[in-house]
């Protein structure tokens, strides 16, 4: 099975677009999204508190129309926050030169030019800063649609089970996954 997913990831490599062939002159829109692995104990960093399952940290660019521009062709344990899978993943790199949104998770993350405004401990957020947000959560809506996309693949999502196979077969996988979904999107 293995040889057969490196053959597939190598044949619609080529159908892989740039980010910018997707967005155009647009803003990207980054999320990342916890994909199940099967709970291997020997493997650290598996676990992820917020999902509360183990899995792999993937993440997603998408367009202001929640299309797919580009998926992070690493993944990264599912104990890492999006702050740090966004390097980690490839993904950053792959966006370069592109302006970039995210939430919270981002804050202060090079290569994320908007991120909502954070309500600080003690204080509010005043009505302008509120409504920005707003209006914001209503535009990253296309990415969490676009997330939803790229989980009707049964191996990436919640539904089909978990992956089971050695984690180290995971990013092939991935890149496998990526591929095809463009090849069945754009061809």
């Amino acid at each position: 099975m293995g040889f057969a997913k490196a053959i597939i990831r190598k044949a619609v490599a080529g159908f892989i677009p740039a980010p910018r062939e997707v967005i155009g002159a647009g803003t990207a829109l980054v999320d990342g999204t916890i994909a199940p692995t099967w709970d291997w104990k020997h493997i650290p960093d598996l676990f992820s508190g917020k999902e509360d399952m183990p899995g792999m940290n993937i993440q997603v660019a998408a367009t202001l129309d929640g299309d797919i521009a580009a998926v992070g062709p690493f993944a990264v344990h599912g104990a890492r926050h999006d702050a740090f899978a966004f390097e980690a993943s490839g993904l950053k790199g792959i966006l370069a030169g592109i302006h970039a949104a995210a939430d919270l998770g981002y804050v202060g993350v090079e290569g994320i030019d908007i991120v909502p405004v954070k309500r600080l401990a003690a204080g509010k957020l005043d009505e302008c800063q509120t409504e920005f947000n707003v209006a914001f959560s209503k535009i990253r809506a296309a990415v969490e649609r676009a997330v939803a996309h790229l989980k009707t693949w049964r191996m990436l999502s919640e539904e089909g089970g978990r992956f089971r196979p050695p984690i180290e077969k995971f990013e092939e996988t991935l890149q496998a996954i990526t591929g095809l979904m463009f090849f069945s999107t754009y061809e």
